[in-house]
């Protein structure tokens, strides 16, 4: 970051800020992960660069969801969601989408939260990323599960930890705070030997032959819960 702000490259400097971010964020430092984050959105603001722009307030709103603020974040993807819609940036749409979708979830809203990432869930197969897939399936198997859908949604978690081990990306500690979660109210409510059996029955599965028979989340159902 130091080079690119003596070359005046204004756009990496952005980018590089982000990922300190990101480090940040990691490491529980929301604070500094925030000041980061809101430097780097500046920066990219100014240069008139949107994906850079966009990498930073994606930033801000992850800190904002582990911290709880659910109206900040919502409130920094949105617009990005419209912008990768109108490109075409499948990509980006996966990622915005899968956000959303974990807001929605935390907010007790499953059927939103299952509308959001099965859109996500499409765009993420577009983009031919594993591990855009699996966190797409991640965020379903937490919708299932926050309605009461115990055995789908540990199959969906046993497929994504599949998927993410598949390209040697599992996910480190400090990132499964949405798959806890998922893990957490399946198991409660299935028993943990009902819990691995679903799992693995999930990883043992074709991706493919999994998202086939993908459960559907009925709007009565979710809003019982």
């Amino acid at each position: 970051m130091r080079i690119a702000e003596e070359l005046q490259l204004w756009t990496d400097v952005s980018f590089r800020l982000s990922r300190l971010g990101r480090i940040a964020l990691l490491t529980a430092e929301y604070g500094s992960a925030a000041e980061l984050h809101e430097r780097a959105r500046r920066l990219a603001a100014e240069q008139s660069h949107r994906p850079a722009e966009q990498f930073a307030e994606t930033g801000l709103a992850l800190g904002a969801r582990r911290q709880g603020d659910l109206d900040a974040a919502e409130k920094h993807l949105r617009p990005w969601l419209d912008w990768n819609r109108r490109m075409g940036v499948h990509s980006g749409m996966a990622l915005i989408l899968a956000q959303l979708g974990f807001v929605a979830e935390q907010r007790g809203d499953a059927q939103q939260a299952y509308v959001l990432h099965l859109e996500g869930l499409t765009a993420a197969r577009r983009t031919g990323d594993p591990r855009a897939v699996a966190l797409a399936l991640e965020g379903l198997a937490g919708a299932q599960a926050l309605a009461s859908r115990s055995t789908p949604a540990a199959g969906l978690l046993g497929t994504a930890a599949a998927l993410r081990e598949s390209v040697g990306t599992p996910l480190p500690p400090a990132e499964r705070g949405d798959v806890a979660r998922a893990t957490a109210r399946a198991t409660e409510a299935l028993g943990m030997d009902a819990f691995a059996t679903a799992f693995q029955q999930g990883r043992d599965l074709d991706p493919d032959d999994h998202l086939r028979h993908l459960p559907t989340l009925p709007v009565g159902e979710a809003a019982a819960q």
